[in-house]
């Protein structure tokens, strides 16, 4: 947008001239001023006015925001009110800058302060809250002074037990070291075979969804920086927290350094599904204020276009949060989980569902490099020779059913080599036919055998994993959670399938809409497989799938959490999500996770519904606490401390045209060098051979005459120079060219022949390498004469470019106007 533009060029101004324009006048004219007065010693002079300026440069570069506030109460205070006690601008814009940052978290404290105990805002919860809070009200003024204190020493103030009892704790600084957090993912790359079939080591839903936000902190470290430069995230500051709300995903954001072009920050995200206090507050968030046209509680006069009314505007106000933007917008995944339960409830389902994972076997199977070497092998061709038989009848009540087994034979009572041709040997023909060597596929052939020797072993697979129990639901779904994961259990008979494993790696699935015609579902699959990603959560592939920006992913998730056990299909496509960005008190952030440290670890009060933590809209209590690292907070996730660079936002690299570096500074250069010697050699400046037939001109060049340049040379850097010409063109530009050059000191002229008959017949190639006699270029070497420049070159020329233009002969470079003008001087 162009106030965004106009935005950035203004910070640019105000970071980058105005303020390190004043603190060098200051530093330049107070450097003499205390050289003569001394007043504590040359050496400490020196190093305070050195201090002070480096202070005050690098808060102008990263930090600019408050500065002209600063600066203005610098003027006020130190030139009008008491200029008695100035000591020099410099100093006195460092102290104020000091002094300034001490008021600022003074006046915080006491916003938090006020909007946490507001008597019309009480949130009670527990019996000690109720009985803490008026007891408070007498002890106002020790709470003022406590603030003021707290301020002096950076210390957080923390609410006793989340009541409105306020203690003063001990410093912490606001920036800090690395750590090890404890909420590292927890896949099939990290655990023990055993707990991935056995228990299903974290398949609970917070650790699978932490990719969701590790994602999210990825493309927060593309355009973080760049969307607070540009000010889309409001005022900001070090150690800011901001909320990002959406529908399921809620993170906090800590802003732990800001630098000249860099933000280092921090992610903490918050359950999907949280608690009722969550619930609430992400409610408050999210909830329009437009709609409240109260004035007062008797009155709804309304408000005017684009304001607020007089309630949500006092409302508003008495928050420890605000929300700078509404619709942020971020690059992630949208999220829809459905019950697989209620998708397979019936038995028609569970039929297509086996009938495309039969189709799917086949289709991956016909579709592998390796199916000829497969169908060559004697050890799998001498395990499948019972099935070539047609009477040949696979009976397993367990495994198969005439509910859900498409090609199940009545009268046999299991399944046979004719039914499973009868089902499913168009779709292996088609199959077949799509590939670029053709093998055979009919009834008898070796690839029917194969089909239909795997298709068994899948569904055995499946009814091995489902304990023989398919006709049940939970069953189903269990042996299907189980092949997702790769477990598959081999019986005896079916291990020929160890021949190769790789006929194991068909784990793929298509989704459950009806495909009739066999055309429509293999472009189906072959769509799914260059588009989709399908695999088990747990799989080291899911995490690089998302992290990788793939387009879409589909898995079947097993929740066991609070004795709710279900099964869900999860199905993620990359957008743009919306989000709402809230700023947050950070002095409610420092003071409630204080407050947590000291009921958790000094008071060891392990309650999980302590009232602490209950809902409070107007602080955002319990999604502050909860954000706290582990085992204080509950966190799914928290980044380690990641930096995001002003350069890698495009927008905004748009706008100041990327970062100024001396690799850049070369590029740039050599780049409008060389484009300045291919316009003076002739050259097309967007060729990347810079130069080259100056070079050559300049190597050829002998005494005080032209020598014409090579063809070779000339094709290799006017390819461009000239278009196609007619056959009565070409002509008079070769009669044109027959004439001879005047040079400036040599009385000789150079001849050429004439136009052979094969001359006649090229057009642009032909003149290209036989027109250019005169070396332009700054690789000419000094000796060298050029062609003699007088009144009357330049007056022959334009005549040469009037007698072209009248010709309508294409001029697109300089190389093309010097025969013009040898032609016109010529005539």
């Amino acid at each position: 947008m162009w106030f965004e533009q106009l935005y950035v060029w203004l910070l640019c101004l105000e970071k980058y001239v105005i303020y390190p324009a004043v603190v060098l006048n200051a530093l330049t004219n107070d450097a003499f001023s205390l050289s003569s007065q001394k007043k504590l010693g040359i050496h400490c002079d020196v190093l305070m006015m050195t201090m002070a300026s480096m202070k005050l440069l690098r808060s102008s570069f990263c930090n600019p925001t408050y500065q002209y506030v600063i600066l203005s109460f610098t003027v006020l205070f130190f030139q009008f009110d008491y200029s008695g006690i100035s000591e020099t601008f410099l100093l006195d814009f460092f102290l104020m800058s000091v002094l300034f940052s001490k008021l600022w978290d003074l006046l915080l404290k006491l916003q938090f302060i006020m909007t946490y105990i507001a008597p019309w805002q009480i949130a009670w919860g527990s019996a000690f809250h109720a009985f803490a809070h008026p007891f408070s009200v007498p002890h106002s003024a020790m709470l003022f002074i406590q603030a003021l204190l707290s301020s002096f020493f950076s210390t957080p103030l923390t609410p006793f037990l989340g009541s409105a009892i306020f203690m003063m704790s001990y410093a912490r600084p606001v920036k800090f070291w690395e750590r090890n957090y404890n909420t590292k993912r927890v896949d099939h790359s990290n655990t023990r075979l055993d707990s991935q079939i056995n228990r299903s080591t974290g398949a609970d839903d917070n650790n699978l969804n932490s990719i969701f936000y590790e994602h999210m902190m990825r493309s927060l470290q593309q355009s973080l920086c760049g969307d607070l430069i540009l000010g889309r995230w409001g005022s900001y500051s070090t150690g800011d927290c901001f909320i990002l709300a959406s529908d399921y995903l809620n993170a906090l954001v800590h802003l732990v350094e800001i630098g000249n072009g860099l933000v280092t920050f921090q992610l903490r995200g918050l359950e999907f599904r949280g608690t009722y206090c969550h619930q609430r507050e992400v409610e408050a968030i999210t909830e329009g204020v437009e709609d409240d046209e109260g004035c007062c509680c008797c009155c709804e006069p309304g408000h005017l276009p684009h304001m607020l009314s007089f309630n949500a505007a006092f409302i508003q106000r008495w928050l420890a949060w605000e929300v700078t933007s509404s619709q942020y917008v971020l690059e992630g995944y949208s999220i829809s989980d459905n019950n697989a339960a209620c998708m397979l409830q019936m038995f028609d389902l569970r039929k297509m569902l086996i009938t495309y994972y039969v189709k799917s076997i086949i289709y991956y199977l016909i579709c592998s490099p390796k199916l000829e070497d497969w169908l060559r092998n004697e050890s799998i061709q001498e395990a499948l020779h019972l099935c070539t038989a047609w009477n040949y009848v696979d009976r397993d009540p367990g495994v198969f059913n005439v509910n859900i087994d498409e090609d199940y034979d009545h009268c046999l009572k299991g399944i046979s080599r004719a039914s499973f041709c009868n089902a499913y040997l168009e779709w292996t023909q088609h199959c077949t036919g799509k590939r670029t060597k053709p093998v055979r596929s009919d009834g008898d052939s070796p690839l029917v055998t194969l089909c239909f020797s795997l298709s068994i072993f899948g569904r055995r697979a499946l009814g091995t994993a489902t304990h023989n129990m398919s006709i049940s639901l939970e069953s189903f779904l269990y042996g299907l959670h189980a092949l997702f994961k790769g477990d598959f259990r081999i019986t005896a008979k079916q291990e020929w399938i160890f021949e190769d494993i790789d006929l194991l790696h068909k784990d793929h699935f298509t989704s459950s809409d009806e495909y009739e015609d066999p055309e429509i579902l293999y472009s189906a699959i072959s769509s799914h497989e260059q588009t989709m990603v399908i695999c088990h959560e747990g799989d080291p592939l899911w995490r690089q799938s998302i992290l990788s920006n793939a387009e879409a992913l589909l898995a079947l998730r097993h929740v066991v959490d609070d004795g709710v056990d279900e099964y869900k299909i999860i199905m993620l496509h990359r957008r743009y999500i919306s989000f709402k960005v809230v700023k947050v008190n950070k002095e409610c952030v420092k003071g409630l996770w204080a407050g947590q440290q000291l009921e958790l670890v000094f008071l060891q009060n392990r309650n999980p519904e302590r009232g602490s933590i209950q809902n409070a809209k107007q602080a955002l209590r319990n999604m502050i606490n909860s954000s706290c690292d582990q085992p204080i907070g509950y966190p799914i996730y928290v980044s380690p401390l990641t930096t995001s660079y002003a350069g890698s936002h495009k927008q905004l690299k748009n706008i100041w045209g990327g970062p100024i570096s001396l690799e850049n500074l070369n590029m740039w250069f050599t780049s409008r060098w060389q484009k300045l010697r291919k316009g003076c050699t002739g050259g097309n400046i967007d060729d990347s051979d810079c130069g080259g037939a100056s070079s050559a001109s300049s190597n050829n060049y002998a005494g005080n005459t032209t020598q014409s340049v090579s063809s070779k040379q000339t094709t290799a850097w006017r390819p461009h120079a000239v278009a196609s010409l007619t056959a009565h063109q070409a002509r008079e530009r070769r009669e044109q060219r027959s004439c001879p050059v005047q040079a400036r000191s040599s009385p000789s002229e150079i001849q050429r022949p004439p136009a052979t008959t094969a001359e006649e017949g090229n057009t642009t190639d032909t003149q290209s390498t036989s027109s250019v006699n005169i070396a332009i270029g700054p690789s000419v070497s000094h000796g060298s004469q050029m062609t003699r420049v007088t009144p009357q070159f330049f007056t022959s020329t334009l005549k040469g470019l009037c007698k072209a233009h009248a010709q309508k002969l294409p001029l697109f470079t300089f190389g093309t106007w010097v025969p013009l003008a040898r032609a016109t001087t010529c005539s």
